[in-house]
Parts: C-alpha cells; sequence; structure tokens
C-alpha cells in the first residue's frame, strides 16, 4: 500500500511538471493541473496518515494507559 501510493505521488508529480508549461496558456490544462494538485495532496495526506498511525500504535504500546480505579478518588 505505502509503495503504491509513492508511486502514485511521483506520477502525479510528473504530470504536474509536464502540464506547469501549459497553464497559462489554456484553460482546460489549468483545470486539469489544478485537479493533479488535489489528487496528489490526497495521496500525500493518506500517506502521511499511514504513517502516522504506525508511530501512535507504536507509542501506545510503549507507554500503556493506567486504568483509574474507584479507590483513587479518595485519597486518604
Amino acid at each position: 500500500m505505502k509503495k503504491e501510493l509513492i508511486k502514485s505521488i511521483k506520477e502525479k508529480e510528473i504530470q504536474l511538471a509536464k502540464l506547469a508549461a501549459h497553464v497559462d496558456k489554456s484553460f482546460i490544462c489549468s483545470e486539469l493541473y489544478n485537479k493533479v494538485v488535489i489528487e496528489k495532496a490526497i495521496l500525500k495526506k493518506q500517506l502521511d496518515e499511514l504513517n502516522a498511525n504506525k508511530f501512535a500504535k507504536n507509542v501506545i504500546k510503549l507507554f500503556p494507559r493506567k486504568k483509574t480505579l474507584i479507590c483513587d478518588y479518595f485519597h486518604g
């Protein structure tokens, strides 16, 4: 999944590089450029979420939550 996202992001970057020269020439090229920018941003966000979830899961494993007991509310 992660490799596929990285590959898709690279493909979007190539598309953007090709479209960048034609953005000012045509409304259609401008719209297509904007669409590709949005698609690339979505892919990057998905990749960030994959990385963040792994990190968060590892942190949670390292620091388990202490369960609050009823006696914790009645300190001496």
